[in-house]
Formats: C-alpha cells, structure tokens, sequence
C-alpha cells in the first residue's frame, strides 16, 4: 500500500514538472475565472492545490500573471483559513511579490493574520527592511483602537515578537519605547466590563438589559480589579484581548529589552517566515473560547509609576499584574480547563516576577513574600509540581539575597518530586530542564543535590529514552570522591530499579489478593516484609546509606522475570553508556585509593548483574576496557590488589562465564607484574602468580570445558601463554617450566583435533605462538627486552627527532612495504593489548 502511494506521488510531480507552457498559461485563465467568484468550492481549492505543486516541484522560481498574484493576495484576507494558507503557500513559491504593510492598517478591510505577516517578512532582505517593518507595524498601534475586529492588532504582537526572537536588533530605541507604553496600558489599563454580546438576555431588549456587564472571577464572583486573563466573561473587548497577547509575549520582552546584541543577519527574513508560518493562526481569534479565566488582588497603580521611564513603569506593571495573577489562583475555579489554565499562568507570572527582579535587583524584596506564601500553599498539593519549578528557580536565583532558608523547596524538588512523581513525562523533562541549565549555580548553592542522585536516577530508570541525554550532562556533576562507590552500583542496579519502581506502581494498583491477572512471583516477593529492606534500599530517595546490599545475590534472582520486560531492557540498554561517563569522570579526579576500590567493585559486581546476556556482555566490556585505563594510569594497582586479581585469574569457571574481563584481567597480571613499574613486585609475588595462570592454563587444555559451556575461547589461551612467557622472562627460574608446557602442547596437538579447542585454525595459531615463545625463551636476554621493553621502545618518537636519520629511513621503507601494508589492512588482527608479544 506505501509503495502504491509513493509511486502515485512520484507521478504527480513527474508531470508537475513537465507540464508545458501553453498548457500552464490556460491553467492560470481558468484558475482566475474561479477566484474571480464570489464563493470558492472544491474545484478552486483542488486548483490552488495543484498549483503549488507545479510550483514547488521545478527547479526555477515561476512569475505568476499579475492578474493571478491580486487575486492571492485577496485570498490571505479570506474568512475560510484553508484558502489563507494555499495563498501562501502558493505565493511563497513565486517571485517577490509586493505585499505592503500599511494595507493591513486598522481601517483595513484586509486584516493581518500570521499567512500575511509571512509574506511580510518574507520580503526583509536586511536589517532595515526589518527596521522599516517594525516602524510601519507599530505605527498602527498609536491611534486609538477601533471597534470592530481584533486580527490586525491580534497579528501584530506575534510579529513583533516573531522579529525580536530571531533579529532583536532591527528594533529601534523608539519602536522599544513605543511597545513598552502600550504593553503597559494593555496590561493595567484594559476595560474591565465584558465585550459585545454580554447582553442578560431576557424577553425585552431595553436599555437597561444592553448595560454592559462587569467582568467576573473564576469563581464566578465580581471583579473589583483590573483586567488579566484570568477573567471571565461571555465576550471580550479588542484591548482585553490584547491583555491577553501582552501577557504571553512579555516575559520574552523583558528577557530582551535594553540588552539587543549588535549582530549580522544572516537569512533572517526566510527564518521568520518560517516561525510564524508554523505559528497559531490568528484568523478566528475574534471567536471566543475562554469561559473562564482568573482576577487577582493587586491594589490600584500610584500616580508616582506615571513618571517613571518607559522601561522601569513595564517592570512595575508587570509586577502587579504578575502579583494579580497569583492572588486569582487561589480562588477555587468553576471548570477543569480553567484550573488548569490557573497553573498555566502562575508558571508564567513566577517567571516574569523572576526576570523584573533579574533586571531590578529592588524588587527582590517585595516579591519574596509572595512567593513564599505561593510555596507554602502549594508546596502539599503534588498536582502544582510543575508549578513550583518555577518557585525552585526563583529560589535559586535570588534566595540568598533574600537570606532566606531554601532547604525546603530543594527537599521537596529533590526529593518528593523523583519519588512520586517519577512516572510523570513532563515533569521528568521539565526537572531535569532546570538542573541541566542551572547546573553550576545548584552545584554551588546546593550542596546536598549531590545526594540526591538515587532519587534522580528514578527518571532514568523509568523511562531511559527520554531523559538518557540528560544525564549523559547530568551524570558528571554527581561523581565525587564521596558518591563515587554508591554511584558505581546504582547505576549498575539501574535495570532492578526500574523493575522495581514497576512493582511498586502495580501493588499501588492491585489489591494484595489479586485473582485475575498474571501472577508475578516478583510482586510477592515485592510484598514480603523479609524482602521488604531489599527493596526500599533500591527505592531509597538519599545516597549514604551504604554502597550496596549483602544480599544483592538474592535481589538478583527475585527479579529475574524482569529480564525480558521491556521497560527493565530499555534501561538496561543506556546503563553502558553512562558507565564511560563515569569512569571518564572519576579517573580524571579520584586519587589511587578510590581507583582501588572501585578495581575491587568491578571484580566483584562482574557476577552480579541482572540475568539479561546482552546487558551482561555489554558490561564485562566496559569493565574490561576501564580496568586497562586504571591499571595504564596507575600501574601500581596491579600490586596492591594483586590478590583479588589473583583470586579472579584462579577461578576456572571466569574463563566460561566471564572471557572478556577474565582475559583482560590475566594480560594486567602480565602486563604490570614487574619491578619496572612497582619496586614492591618481588619473585615470590611473580611465582605465585605464574602458578596460578598456569594451573588454570593446564586444566583448560587437558580437559573439555563443562556441560553447557562452549570451548574458552583462543584469546583466552593466547594470552595465558604470553602473561607465563612475560612472568618467566622476569625470573628466569620459571623459564624450564614454560618451556616444558608448551612443549606438551604442542605434542598434543599432533594427535589431531583437541576438546578443548573446535577449530583447526585456531589451535594452529595456539601451537605457532607457543613455538615461537619457546625459541624466545631460550635466549633469556633477548626474551626480557622483547616480552618486556621499555616505554621508550613501546612508543617511539624518533620520526619527530630532528637529529637522527629516522624519518628517511621511515620514508625509504613505507615505498617498500606498501603493498605488504595494503594486504595487511583486510587481515583481522587481535586487540591492541594482545597483538604483540
């Protein structure tokens, strides 16, 4: 079916494009004919539709006939909205036409929606073209509003606004000035009775029942104060409307206002075409759909704000209405889209409280109170937590000034937040939005946000997708010397928490005696008061409480039909990623000790996992790689947990369950088991070590591997042999015993396949490697400096040597040996650490 439509696309722009001329120029006669009419039906619109698509399917810009581009320009004013946005469309992909400003005036008959203002800005080419623009626009603002429709003044606002998003700068000091004056009498000054069509109705229609009726609260009570958008009413007048606007776009005009950067634009025109083409239309804004709204306690403006400049007077009247605002929220809304524009709009008055304070530090004082009151009422009412974000920002942002005590808000955001409301898309974003982009002030102002990071991770555990790159940012400012450990296993425990936070979401939802349904043997496991620590350890809201559980082995197997369910799988598929996060962190800033003891936890958790192959292959891979980082970086480490390696490296069975690290394991013991890089390395340390690798070596190729388990695999053996070889290079006492063993090994092998090793391949590359160990070990000197050489010869810089003759050399020899080079690109090659001997 997809196929059929793709080709039916393919075809209709294949003859779009081949239409011919003549044939054009009759579409275009016939298309004016219809537009010539009074009414436009199908025919027409299919017309327009097929236009644009002959249009935007060429290569080259088309000049309609001028004819045809009038009549689209009266379609931008048309009531129907389809014909609006073909108009549009349409004349976007044709040469400029010349769309003026002043024929969208207030005494138009054409008023401006968003289609026309794309057209309008289409055609700025610069700065000044913009700058012109918003002159023309605004000019249109100074006379007295008109009644009549509101699309012009409707349209205006999202232009303005629209132009200071993407080229703030095309704004004069006058047009500032001007728009700041009437968004203060907008916003203060709108009428406060109700529009055309508030009649009380009535058998009779007198004078007294066309009285105009007051605007009213949400709770449908009388306002006494002046108009917000909060306020109810049947009809609304064109300055309420634009009350409505002001408020919308002020927080943006703060942000903006008096600080514009000096800039270039680049494509600004298209770019603001483009914003406002996808913006809401504003063709039907004359159409009602606010039954309700809210009214607020702010007490009447002070001659004294009258002589205050442009921009201090916004700020103020910002201020009460803002102040407004919050004191109509609290009155008990009659409808649900009310309440809910109620958190709406306090989420936006907080914010514009936040910037006027931004700006003026004095009004710190004044606005404090009302924000505490708005925490301490909302601060129980889990349903206003998107609201008190906000309040948390403006905590963060001028709490100290204010010498107030914040540890409250960031218990309730930190804490009660993650908890509860985990499952909560729009909070999770909305939360983890505000950490990302005030992650240095919360670091420095909130010290105990650190220790939040089991109650964080919940939104990641639930719902890894979404908020994975979050924490990809996040992560990092959690890792310190102190959380490091307990970090470390939460985020490898991230799969049990979020089959965990699943379980408690279900009991919440079942009743404890569920008959229906598909029993989970984890959900009674969930409800037995003996598991219940183990559980709550997993949901704990505060590091601290210890690194990990005894009993994580038992935790594991509880939980083991969460393996394949697809929440528990996704998380567990973005816990590798943040494991390079980290590590990357914690090695650039934890000292030898903690790298120990997270050495020691790698060992330790490599067994204990929860039961999902993929995610426990991916894991030993990241364990692996981050053991070699460690160990590079501090060589020592080898020495002082040489017994836990050793205990590793001795368990036959991790060379089955757990190859990847095992083999890495065994080539540090190698590797970094000497005198060169830790002087405590005595023989007894490198003997005991070599009997260990070698009892493991002996018992894996004289014996086939256990029941269900496949053959170790060659690396495994491979690297065995060179970590034997290296340990006797460095006490020559152990050189006879290598020797010897190799020597079997290649006797065994002559008797033909091994059970052991299944490929023939391999098991020759086993044999060749141990001969060529031997014939090395049989020169001790030689064996030493090959097995074992110095950083010097390990990573050469002799082409970069001015004073030697290396780099003709390097030159003479890369023209011999190109054709060997090509030929060794497409022949696979081992890991760096095991490749060379």
């Amino acid at each position: 079916m997809t196929n059929m439509y793709a080709h039916g696309s393919e075809s209709l722009i294949k003859q779009a494009r081949e239409i011919q001329e003549s044939e054009l120029q009759k579409f275009y006669s016939r298309l004016i004919k219809l537009l010539q009419g009074r009414e436009h039906g199908h025919e027409t619109i299919d017309s327009l539709e097929r236009l644009r698509l002959i249009l935007s399917a060429t290569k080259y810009t088309r000049t309609l006939p001028p004819e045809l581009q009038k009549r689209l320009l009266l379609l931008l004013s048309s009531p129907v909205e389809q014909l609006q946005v073909l108009s549009s469309a349409v004349l976007r992909e044709t040469l400029p036409v010349a769309v003026q400003a002043e024929n969208y005036g207030q005494d138009s008959n054409s008023p401006l929606n968003s289609h026309a203002a794309a057209l309008l800005l289409l055609q700025a080419k610069s700065r000044d073209d913009l700058s012109a623009l918003c002159t023309q626009l605004l000019r249109s603002l100074e006379n007295r509003p008109s009644e009549g429709p509101t699309h012009s003044l409707a349209s205006t606002l999202p232009m303005i606004n629209a132009i200071l998003t993407h080229s703030p700068e095309s704004l004069t000091e006058d047009n500032m000035t001007l728009l700041s004056k009437k968004l203060v009498d907008w916003l203060r000054y709108a009428s406060t009775t109700q529009g055309g069509g508030a009649s009380s109705g009535g058998f009779f229609t007198g004078s007294r029942s066309r009285q105009p009726l007051p605007i009213a609260e949400l709770d449908g009570t009388v306002s006494g104060d002046f108009f917000t958008v909060l306020c109810v009413g049947q009809g609304f007048t064109e300055d309420q409307w634009m009350n409505v606007y002001s408020f919308s776009m002020l927080r943006h005009w703060l942000l903006t206002f008096h600080s514009v950067p000096i800039g270039t634009i680049a494509d600004t025109a298209n770019r603001l075409q483009l914003s406002l083409s996808l913006s809401h239309s504003f063709s039907n804004d004359d159409k009602s759909e606010i039954d309700g709204s809210v009214v607020s306690m702010v007490s009447v403006t002070s001659s004294s704000s009258r002589l205050l400049p442009p921009k201090e007077r916004l700020r103020e009247k910002a201020f009460q209405y803002c102040q407004r605002l919050i004191e109509q929220s609290d009155r008990k809304a009659q409808k649900r889209t009310d309440a809910d524009l109620q958190k709406a709009c306090l989420v936006e008055a907080v914010c514009i409280l936040d910037c006027v304070c931004m700006e003026d530090a004095s009004f710190v004082y004044r606005v404090f109170p009302c924000i505490k009151a708005l925490f301490g009422r909302l601060s129980s009412d889990l349903s206003f937590a998107r609201v008190l974000l906000p309040v948390a920002q403006f905590y963060l942002n001028h709490g100290e000034m204010a010498a107030v005590d914040c540890d409250c808000v960031w218990n309730l955001v930190f804490g009660r937040f993650p908890a509860e409301l985990f499952n909560d898309p729009f909070l999770a974003h909305e939360l983890l939005r505000f950490l990302r982009l005030n992650l240095e002030t919360v670091q420095l102002r909130v010290p105990q946000y650190k220790c939040y990071f089991p109650n964080l991770l919940k939104f990641l555990a639930w719902d890894s997708p979404a908020v994975i790159d979050d924490f990809v940012d996040l992560l990092p400012s959690m890792v310190t010397s102190g959380t490091a450990l307990e970090l470390l296993h939460t985020l490898l425990d991230l799969p049990c928490i979020s089959a965990t936070l699943f379980l408690q979401l279900r009991s919440m939802c079942l009743p404890i005696s569920d008959s229906g349904g598909r029993s989970l043997a984890s959900m009674d496991a969930f409800r037995n008061p003996s598991f219940r620590g183990l559980f709550l350890f997993l949901l704990r809201g505060e590091a601290g409480t210890g690194d990990t559980i005894d009993r994580l082995s038992t935790l594991l197997e509880l939980l083991s039909e969460a393996a394949d369910w697809p929440r528990v799988v996704q998380c567990a598929q973005t816990v590798p990623i943040l494991l390079h996060i980290f590590f990357n962190t914690v090695i650039t800033m934890a000292d030898k000790t903690l790298l120990g003891q997270i050495l020691l936890v790698l060992l330790e958790r490599s067994s204990l996992l929860l039961n999902i192959p993929k995610y426990i292959t991916e894991i030993h891979r990241v364990f692996s790689c981050q053991l070699l980082q460690m160990c590079k970086l501090h060589p020592s480490l080898v020495i002082d947990q040489s017994h836990e390696l050793l205990e590793f490296a001795g368990a036959t069975s991790n060379v089955y369950s757990k190859q990847e690290i095992y083999t890495h394991v065994v080539f540090l013991l190698g590797e970094y088991l000497s005198v060169s890089y830790d002087s405590r390395c005595s023989v007894r340390l490198i003997t005991s070590c070599f009997e260990t690798l070698e009892a493991v070596l002996f018992e894996i190729t004289s014996s086939a591997p256990p029941s269900g388990a496949g053959c170790p695999a060659p690396r495994v053996i491979t690297t065995l042999m060179r970590a034997l070889a290296k340990m006797a290079s460095r006490s020559h006492d152990l050189i006879p015993r290598v020797s010897l063993f190799l020597s079997k090994l290649r006797n065994v092998s002559r008797g033909g396949s091994v059970s052991w090793c299944d490929d023939e391949e391999d098991l020759v590359s086993i044999v060749t490697l141990g001969q060529e160990l031997c014939a090395l070990l049989k020169m001790p000197g030689v064996a030493q400096s090959v097995l074992n050489p110095p950083a010097h010869v390990t990573t050469p810089q002799w082409h970069q040597d001015t004073n030697v003759a290396m780099t003709l050399q390097l030159r003479a020899l890369t023209r011999l040996t190109q054709a060997r080079t090509s030929h060794a690109q497409h022949t696979p090659t081992s890991p760096a650490p095991y490749a060379s001997t």
